[in-house]
């Protein structure tokens, strides 16, 4: 059986009390100028709070798969993906008056193309960084340990 076929359910997790975890899945989109790195960051729709692009799995995609669909999705990225999870990070989502918490799978994306117009233009801010001053825009302590420790030279070409 494949990721792709394998439906992601709620799971528990000690401490979490009856409240479910949700699983997601995130692109990490760079480039490299030289060498130097540049992650791109987006703002959430309801605060403007800066993040990577995420969402929900996708019945018949992969989740690196998931993770790229929302990068399109959210910020207009495309690029090479990568199936290889750089790490994992929590956060509550605010649902309906409730914080649903969330484990989010991230995944390496490197930006080919920007498009100009995408299906979230109109409801998210995007915006190139470098790693420095991603991770002092992001308010996640664990997605900010993974940007600080992105290396993109030691992925697999």
């Amino acid at each position: 059986m494949t990721l792709a076929k394998i439906k992601h359910r709620p799971i528990k997790v000690a401490g979490a009390g009856k409240r479910e975890v949700r699983t997601q899945f995130g692109a990490l989109c760079y480039r490299v100028k030289g060498r130097k790195v540049e992650v791109l960051l987006i703002t959430t729709r309801g605060r403007g709070h800066w993040i990577i692009p995420k969402g929900w799995p996708m019945g018949g995609e992969t989740p690196a798969g998931a993770a790229a669909t929302e990068a399109l999705q959210e910020a207009g990225a495309t690029g090479k993906l990568s199936d290889r999870v750089l790490g994992f990070y929590s956060y509550s989502k605010k649902h309906g008056g409730d914080d649903l918490p969330c484990v989010v799978a991230v995944f390496p994306l490197r930006v080919k193309k920007m498009l100009r117009s995408y299906p979230e233009k109109g409801e998210r801010k995007r915006r190139w960084v470098s790693q420095k001053k991603a991770i002092s825009l992001i308010r996640e302590p664990e997605l900010r340990r993974i940007i600080k420790d992105f290396r993109p030279f030691d992925l697999p070409t």
